[in-house]
C-alpha cells in the first residue's frame, strides 16, 4: 500500500442542478480495495451534457463529473495485489460487487446488489465522483489494462464503444455470412458500431444518418451508407434484402421516427436494439394482425457493457481493429468543451487532458 495522496486538485463539479463549472477539489486517498488514478484522459458525452441541464436527476451535487476515464495507478489501498504503480488503465464504469449472481455471471452490468430493477450499478461521474479532475479513485475490480494504447482513445473506448460492443454481442449469432445488419444514427457510438460490426462479424452493414460527414466518415466500413431521412429508405432496405427485412437494426438515435424505421425494416426473427435515449414511443400491438413487427423479433434496449466486454474493446484497439476519432482539450478548458459538444461543433469524441494540453485538436 503506498501513501496516502493529499492536498487539492482541479476538478469538473456539479456545484447544484444545472450548475457545472470547474473547481478546487480535495485530492481523494484510496480506500480499502481501491485505487486512486492520475487521470491522463476523461471523454466528455452527451449524459454530461444532461446532467449540467439538470435533466439527469441521478447525480448528487457535488459530484464530480466524468464516466470516460484512462490514468496511471498512483495509490493503491489495502489488499489490492493486482495493480502497481505506474500501470496505465481505463475505469469500467459500471461498478459491480461481484459477488452476487449477475456478477459470478460475467454481467457486472446487472449487478444485482448495487443497481436495482430500474436502477444500473454506479457509475463514476455520474452516482460517484468521475474522471474530469486531476485524480480520480475507483474499485481495482473496475480496472482494465491499455499497455501502450493512447489514453484519450482508451478513455472514450470505455463508453463509447463497450456499449455499442455490448450491444452488437446480444445479438452476435444473428451475424453470420449473408445476414444484413443496419445503423441508425452514425454519431460517437453509431461510427464505432460500424468499425466493431466490420472488425468482428462477417455482415453486411447498412449505415444511414440524415448528416453527410456522418455518412462519409462511415463509409470506410459500411457496405451501403444512405441517408435516413429518404421517405423510400425503409423501402429500399427492405428491397436490399431480397423483400425479406434486416436481421439486426441498431438504433443509436432512439426518436418516434428511427424507432418506427426499426419495425419497418427489421426482419423475421430479427433483432431491434435500441441504445439512442431520444424519448421515442416503440411502435407495438398485442395481436397477430395489425402488428408492425414480424414474428420472433426481439426488442432490446442494453446498457453499457461487462468487464470483459471492456477488455475485448481495448484488444480490439490496440490491434488497430477500431479508431475512435477524437478532439482534445486541455481540463482547463472544460467549460468551452460542454459548449462545443452542445453546440455540435466537435468531431469525433470530445476529450479533456489535466495538465498541459495542446490546442483542441482530432486525431
Amino acid at each position: 500500500m503506498q501513501a496516502h495522496i493529499c492536498g487539492h486538485m482541479h476538478g469538473v463539479q456539479l456545484r447544484a442542478p444545472g450548475d457545472v463549472a470547474l473547481a478546487t477539489l480535495p485530492r481523494p486517498s484510496a480506500g480499502a480495495g481501491e485505487v486512486v488514478l492520475r487521470v491522463l484522459a476523461a471523454g466528455l458525452c452527451q449524459t454530461d451534457l444532461h446532467i449540467r441541464s439538470a435533466a439527469d436527476s441521478r447525480t448528487p451535487d457535488g459530484t464530480t463529473l466524468g464516466h470516460e476515464i484512462a490514468g496511471v495507478v498512483e495509490e493503491t489501498g489495502a489488499g489490492v495485489t493486482q495493480w502497481r504503480p505506474g500501470d496505465r488503465v481505463v475505469v469500467h464504469p459500471c461498478w459491480s460487487c461481484g459477488a452476487c449472481s449477475a456478477c459470478l455471471a460475467g454481467r457486472q452490468n446487472a449487478c444485482r446488489r448495487t443497481g436495482g430493477r430500474l436502477n444500473p450499478p454506479p457509475t463514476p461521474g455520474v452516482t460517484k465522483n468521475g474522471g474530469m479532475a486531476e485524480y480520480v479513485s475507483a474499485p481495482a475490480s473496475a480496472l482494465v489494462a491499455i499497455g501502450d494504447l493512447d489514453p484519450a482513445i482508451a478513455a472514450t473506448l470505455t463508453d463509447a464503444a463497450l456499449t455499442p460492443y455490448h450491444t452488437i454481442r446480444t445479438c452476435s449469432e444473428l451475424l453470420h455470412p449473408g445476414s444484413t445488419a443496419v445503423i441508425i444514427g452514425l454519431g460517437g457510438l453509431g461510427n464505432l458500431a460500424a468499425q466493431i460490426l466490420r472488425a468482428t462479424t462477417a455482415t453486411r452493414i447498412i449505415a444511414t444518418d440524415i448528416s453527410d460527414e456522418a455518412i462519409d466518415a462511415a463509409r470506410p466500413w459500411a457496405d451501403v451508407t444512405l441517408r435516413s431521412d429518404d421517405p423510400a429508405l425503409a423501402d429500399t432496405i427492405v428491397a436490399m434484402t431480397d423483400g425479406f427485412g434486416a436481421d439486426v437494426v441498431l438504433d443509436f438515435v432512439g426518436n418516434d421516427a428511427t424507432l418506427r424505421l426499426a419495425a419497418a425494416i427489421i426482419g423475421r426473427s430479427g433483432a431491434i436494439r435500441v441504445v439512442g435515449l431520444s424519448g421515442g414511443t416503440y411502435p407495438f400491438v398485442a395481436r397477430s394482425a395489425g402488428n408492425p413487427l414480424p414474428r420472433g423479433v426481439s426488442v432490446m434496449c442494453p446498457y453499457g457493457g461487462t468487464y470483459g466486454d471492456l477488455a475485448a474493446v481495448i484488444a480490439l484497439a490496440r490491434r488497430g481493429d477500431i479508431a475512435p476519432l477524437v478532439t482534445r482539450f486541455p481540463l482547463d478548458d472544460a467549460m468551452r468543451a460542454f459548449d462545443a459538444l452542445e453546440a455540435g461543433t466537435i468531431r469525433g469524441r470530445a476529450v479533456l487532458i489535466p495538465g498541459d494540453a495542446p490546442n483542441p485538436s482530432a486525431r
